[in-house]
Order: structure tokens, then sequence, then C-alpha cells
């Protein structure tokens, strides 16, 4: 019944998972926008891709609790770790690279989604590197790693949540400069070989989970959580990618020099 419980909460990753998905593509009945023409499309898009940020977000609150609760519970199994890792794979491996897909679409179709329905989908197949990626990368932890306390390659929530949090960045920045250059494609290719080279690589990175309250043994993790209230508060989704590059460095530099993190 306790390995139940946990489960639970892996398949309610799972659902977040496809309810992303679904907004995505089409839009869930009462949260999604329809289609208009021109730049209102894009509007609509984005929108839709917004509340399925949300949605993946959500997926990585659940994909946290189930682990803790697992433990807490003494309910971990290895049912339990399969079943996660085919959540992962939906809810930040798939979900994310359709995300991708769209705003390669956005930016090849130049604001006029309507003229992107004769250009050259090979364009946009790239964004598939990350579902890939993340598929690799899960196979490898499941079959065990050589690092006992760290992550092998980065975890695939934290590349799922970074390419979450552009759609919400898009559609609530100001700035001309950031939004022109999320109308770029080479940004979005650059993001989708950095996340899927960070994820099958096997450059050691922190592990999130606390184990104790030592400031001492804990101080990256703490670091890393004030940084990410403090940045959260001032520059709001913006921040997530800050944090992920802090995290990336934090990583290299601290496990590079023999630091258990």
């Amino acid at each position: 019944m306790r390995k139940h419980i946990a489960n639970c909460f892996t398949l309610l990753n799972l659902v977040f998972g496809c309810l992303a998905i679904i907004q995505i593509l089409a839009g869930l009945p009462g949260l999604g926008l329809s289609f208009a023409a021109g730049g209102a499309a894009e509007a609509d898009l984005v929108a839709r891709m917004c509340v399925a940020s949300l949605f993946i977000c959500l997926a990585g609150v659940v994909d946290f609790l189930d682990g803790l609760i697992a433990r807490l519970l003494g309910a971990a199994s290895e049912m339990g770790k399969q079943l996660d890792s085919l959540a992962d794979l939906v809810s930040f491996g798939v979900a994310p690279g359709l995300i991708l897909y769209q705003f390669l679409l956005i930016a090849f179709s130049n604001g006029n989604l309507a003229a992107g329905a004769s250009m050259n989908y090979w364009y946009l197949l790239p964004a598939l590197l990350v579902p890939l990626a993340g598929a690799y990368r899960l196979a490898r932890f499941n079959l065990g790693t050589h690092f006992s306390t760290e992550f092998e390659g980065l975890p695939i929530p934290a590349g799922g949540i970074l390419i979450a949090s552009f759609p919400l960045i898009f559609k609530n920045t100001d700035n001309q400069a950031l939004q022109q250059l999320m109308h770029t494609s080479w940004f979005w290719y650059a993001v989708t070989l950095i996340v899927s080279f960070l994820m099958i690589s096997t450059i050691a990175m922190m592990s999130l989970k606390f184990k104790n309250l030592s400031f001492i043994q804990n101080w990256p993790k703490f670091l890393l959580l004030i940084l990410a209230i403090v940045l959260g508060i001032s520059l709001h989704w913006l921040a997530v990618p800050l944090v992920f590059i802090v995290y990336i460095l934090l990583s290299v530099i601290m496990l590079r020099k023999g630091t258990p993190l």
C-alpha cells in the first residue's frame, strides 16, 4: 500500500506532462486560445505554451514529492524507479521538446504562423534531440552510474524546467533585445544542443537532495536555494536560466575540486 501512495504521485507527474503536451498542441478546453491570423496566432500559441509550462513546473513539484514520500514511507522500489523515469521522459523530455519545436516554428515563420505551413519542417526536427537525449539519460541512470552522491549528466527535470521557463519569459518580458533573441532560430538550436549535450554527458552534477541540514556540508545547495529565491523575487521567470547557469558552474567547479556535494 505504501508503494502505491508514492506511485500515485509519480503517475500524477505523468498526468501533468500529458496535459502540457495537449496544451501545446491543441489547448485544453477553457485554457487554450483559438488560432487567429498573423501575429495574433503567435500570441495564442505562446499563451498556450505558458499554461503548458506551468503544468511542467507542477510535474517538477510532484516529481520531487514522490521521491520524498517514497523515502519517508520506506517504499522505494524498482517499479517506482522505472515508473518515475517513464513519467519524467514525458513531462521533462517530450513536452519541453514540443515547446522548442513551436518556438522554432515561430522563429522561421517570422511571426506569421499561417505562412509557416509551407516551410521545410526539417528545420524544426532538431527539437526532438531533447526527448532523445532525455531517454538516453534516464536509461543510463536506471542501469546505475559510478557516481554515488552526484548525478551523471544533467538531470532531465532540470533541463525540462529550464525550457519550460522560456514561454513565460517570452510572454512577460518587455526587453526588446531579449524578444528579438527569442525570435531567432539559432538561439533555440543552441538551447537544444546545450541541454541535450549536458544530459548525455558524463559530467558530474550536484544532487539537489539534502541528506541533512548541515550548512557546512550543504553550503553550495543552500547558496543555490538562496540565490533562486532572491533572483525569483527580483527577476521572476528570468531567474530560471540564471539559476540554471549557476547550478552548472557550481557543479563543475566544486566537483572538480573533489568537494562532495
